[in-house]
């Protein structure tokens, strides 16, 4: 009995490094930007908190 095996077809290997090349956002994501959100929340609360009398 023979065994056969099926390879797939080649990958393009000038896709892969115009993947790896790909810019992304220049902005920082999401959850950093509700850090710094949380961040400025709180500190806007405590100078609020030594202001009241």
């Amino acid at each position: 009995m023979k065994i056969t095996v099926n390879t797939r077809k080649p990958r393009n290997p000038l896709v892969a490094h115009a993947q790896f090349r790909r810019a992304g956002s220049h902005q920082p994501g999401g959850r950093s930007q509700r850090q710094q959100a949380g961040r400025s929340l709180k500190r806007e609360l405590a100078q609020m908190k030594q202001h009241s009398p």
